[in-house]
């Protein structure tokens, strides 16, 4: 593609969100030039807020030895602030290349109304799946990865501890799975109902049925690993795909954990697992979640959204737990 072949367009201002200091978010303009060649523009409809990894950004509790792993593909700024993060927005094609204006695609990046983005970093979302649920994609791609690491397989009996959005995406994937019985494992009571939405049984933990064959962890509380880990049987897995940030983990290891042989094993999106690495890419990955993505049973999982012009005075509130909600969309315009 050539230069001329990119529509001229006047540069225009766009509106962001920033993490200036702990609990403090601002909303900053900037200026915008028009796309390079190669470059596409981005009108911004809807992002998504990821609850557990900016409630540590926000709070500042990203770890030093981490920062550059934690880094989000088009972040500005450096760890602790200010920064501005984020890696879930689904916008239309506004400038560039032509053939694609219109296009309403799904980008690694942070909550801006309006970017600059590299062509092939732009994910066409596909048909079938409307502009809004699309968000979800990244917590799909990390659920994905997560059931690849546990090797969850037909007819298996999985707990799911904790049911934020990966935790009811792990037990929606896992439930799809011919003849398995899956649950999930959550303190809060209220989390039954989509649980069953999407197919799977609930339990509180003290209820939760034990000698499962694979327990996935996505409570984000050190209490809850120890949940996971009292429902494994024999030789079973537990899948730890929470991220603690700088927070200190205590797990009980004695009890069943070395008689009974269990593995526990670590999970995290930014690593495709080793089996599948020869094969697998992480555009590959990326759009077979976006492709998940057309169940609508999974509309369950948003809540109300919120303009990006209030989330300053809105995301603490939700980021701290003041405010119960699962995946939380950043609306534009």
């Amino acid at each position: 593609m050539t230069q001329r072949n990119i529509p001229k367009i006047i540069p225009q201002t766009a509106q962001a969100l920033w993490t200036v200091g702990p609990g403090q978010l601002e909303i900053r303009e900037t200026r915008l030039p028009g796309p390079d060649a190669g470059s596409l523009r981005i009108r911004a409809l809807w992002s998504a807020v990821s609850l557990g990894t900016e409630r540590l950004v926000l709070a500042g509790d990203v770890p030093e030895s981490e920062r550059e792993r934690m880094r989000a593909p088009f972040q500005e700024g450096e760890f602790p602030f200010p920064v501005k993060y984020g890696y879930a927005c689904v916008g239309e094609v506004a400038g560039g290349d032509a053939s694609r204006l219109g296009e309403i695609v799904f980008c690694l990046y942070p909550h801006q109304s309006l970017f600059n983005i590299p062509a092939g970093a732009a994910v066409p979302v596909p048909a079938g799946v409307p502009p809004l649920r699309a968000i979800l994609a990244a917590n799909m791609e990390t659920a994905l990865n997560g059931l690849w690491d546990g090797n969850a397989s037909p007819g298996d009996h999985i707990a799911v501890v904790g049911g934020g959005v990966v935790g009811l995406l792990v037990a929606r994937l896992c439930a799809q799975l011919p003849g398995t019985r899956v649950t999930l494992v959550d303190t809060d009571p209220a989390k039954e109902e989509p649980a069953r939405a999407l197919g799977a049984g609930f339990a509180m933990p003290a209820n939760a049925p034990a000698g499962q064959d694979l327990v996935f962890h996505a409570s984000g509380h050190p209490a809850g690993l120890d949940t996971a880990l009292a429902l494994a049987g024999t030789e079973a897995t537990v899948v730890e795909m929470s991220w603690y940030g700088t927070k200190p983990v205590t797990a009980t290891l004695g009890g069943g954990f070395h008689s009974q042989r269990l593995t526990l094993r670590s999970s995290q999106v930014g690593r495709i697992p080793p089996g599948r690495q020869a094969r697998w890419t992480h555009r590959r990955r990326l759009e077979t979640a976006l492709s998940l993505l057309r169940d609508p049973a999974l509309d369950i999982l948003l809540s109300s959204p919120i303009r990006l012009i209030d989330a300053p005075q809105a995301l603490p509130d939700i980021l701290a737990g003041r405010r119960v909600v699962l995946a939380q969309p950043i609306a534009y315009g």
